[in-house]
């Protein structure tokens, strides 16, 4: 991970500063794919309650460089926070929390009028925290993904858009125990605020 976002600074400071560049702001609401093996199998096997978190609210910093008269260079990092997943059985209760850090350069290119496309990649660090009773444990790990999206530039300062990303091997697990699983596709509702 270090190294990638090593690569993508590189990459940010050595860009022309002669091209043209937008600072911006994103705020999405959306839900992916979840499969919290372990939880699920105790649910299989004893019973109890299980409920699982398919949500997923983010924001992120974006930049992006003009790199031809339709098209641009973009990177972004931003925090996503996923749905809790819980198991309850008797007096046991394991909760499931996971938040993901990705960073991803895309490039932008415009379409009919005000709407654009986007495509790219990237890596994400996830990190899940499983609370047994009053014990914790967490664990991490970096995975690659690839978002394409669309979206509609109302204004210079404001854009509403849609977003897949598919996230690549992010299952995360601890001493063969498996924490979290949220590989897979996820899609967002995005709203991005240019400065």
């Amino acid at each position: 991970m270090k190294k990638i976002i090593l690569a993508m600074l590189v990459l940010t400071c050595s860009a022309s500063f002669s091209f043209a560049g937008d600072f911006g702001l994103g705020l999405k609401i959306g839900g992916g794919q979840n499969d919290p093996k372990d939880m699920k199998d105790a649910y299989d096997m004893y019973g109890g309650e299980l409920t699982r978190g398919y949500g997923i609210v983010g924001i992120e910093g974006l930049y992006e460089w003009d790199m031809t008269e339709t098209g641009k260079l973009g990177l972004r990092l931003g925090i996503d926070i996923y749905g809790e997943n819980e198991y309850k059985y008797m007096f046991v209760k394991a909760t499931e929390t996971t938040y993901a850090i990705p960073l991803t350069l895309y490039y932008k290119w415009g379409g009919i009028k005000a709407l654009n496309f986007y495509i790219g990649g990237g890596a994400t660090y996830i990190n899940s925290e499983l609370e047994v009773a009053s014990d914790k444990e967490s664990e991490g790990k970096v995975f690659p993904h690839v978002v394409a999206g669309a979206e509609y530039r109302f204004s210079q300062v404001f854009a509403l858009g849609i977003e897949a990303k598919y996230n690549i091997s992010a299952k995360v697990e601890k001493d063969g125990e498996v924490y979290s699983d949220r590989s897979g596709i996820n899609g967002a509702l995005v709203a991005r605020f240019y400065f």
